[in-house]
């Protein structure tokens, strides 16, 4: 346990998932009188009952695709200055 100057820290590295290497658990200060033991428990209990991060249901953009969608409105906005000034 790392003890800093407002906060006690838990470094977990043994998360038992894929997608986390290592996960940090700031004590409360309320509970950083109980036993290192006690909290490490908790800690791991805690990392062990991760799970994957949840999928991100907005789909994003690449820049690519947003350079392209940007270049087309700049295209039909002079196209139609274009066809106004001519008509």
């Amino acid at each position: 346990m790392i003890k800093g100057v407002n906060h006690r820290v838990v470094e977990v590295s043994d998360t038992g998932s894929e997608y986390f290497e290592k996960i940090m658990f700031f004590v409360n200060p309320d509970y950083a009188a109980l036993s290192e033991g006690k909290i490490r428990e908790k800690a791991g209990a805690i990392a062990k009952g991760s799970s994957a991060p949840p999928q991100n249901k907005a789909r994003k953009r690449s820049l690519a695709e947003i350079l392209g969608i940007v270049t087309g409105c700049l295209f039909c906005l002079a196209s139609g200055i274009l066809l106004g000034r001519l008509g």
